[in-house]
């Protein structure tokens, strides 16, 4: 499974052939070189792991030093694992994943943590609706019960309430790039990223390519 790592730059828009304005994600991915590579008979499972972000060395855990030291490699900021089925390409260490191994109109499944907003009430949080403004209502943006009467006396697990909102791992699958530019290592995805601008991506080969219609 072809995978890349990357910085999300921002939005911008496309024209196509037909004249349609196509809105976009851009990000700068790669250069990713190939850290390690696992196999069934010694690891238990088949991936690859790549690199990406190059970090001064001494800003690096001695036993992360050396993982980079044995594959030849210098040391780089993020490191991620990426799981390879069966018939699928083969890598090895200290090969280069760049974005000309992806092609214009290829679906992909985008990763990256989305936006933090901090401790948040349940009118943001879930769509609550506010209640009454009215002179003397103290049940503007209040949740309301959340617990039952004397049986079963407490509150249900997952019941919507105000907590941490955000700054989860999301994946956006099936999504088509518009773009690849090899000398500049950027792409351009369909649609919109999860995340910050700045923010680390994830981009792999779609899982499940027909899921919106086919590649």
């Amino acid at each position: 499974m072809k995978a890349i790592l990357g910085y999300k730059r921002g939005m911008t828009q496309i024209f196509t052939e037909k004249g349609e304005v196509v809105p976009v994600t851009v990000v700068e991915a790669g250069p990713c070189p190939v850290v390690q590579v696992k196999t069934p008979e010694k690891d238990g499972y088949k991936a690859y792991q790549i690199a990406f972000g190059t970090i001064r060395p001494k800003r690096v855990a001695k036993p992360q030093l050396g993982h980079f030291k044995k594959a030849g490699l210098e040391p780089h900021r993020f490191l991620r694992e990426v799981r390879v089925r069966e018939g699928e390409v083969e890598v090895k260490p200290g090969d280069q994943v760049t974005v000309a191994d992806f092609q214009v109109g290829e679906l992909v499944d985008v990763t990256a943590f989305s936006k933090g907003r901090g401790y948040q009430g349940t009118v943001k949080r879930h769509g609550f609706s506010r209640g009454p403004e009215s002179h003397g209502s103290m049940n503007v943006r209040r949740p309301g019960s959340i617990g039952q009467s004397s049986y079963p006396s407490r509150v249900f697990k997952g019941t919507r309430m105000a907590g941490h909102m955000g700054n989860r791992r999301v994946t956006v699958k099936n999504q088509r790039l518009v773009l690849v530019d090899p000398e500049k290592n950027l792409v351009a995805v369909r649609g919109q990223v999860p995340g910050p601008v700045g923010g680390l991506v994830l981009l792999k080969q779609a899982k499940n390519p027909k899921a919106k219609g086919g590649a």
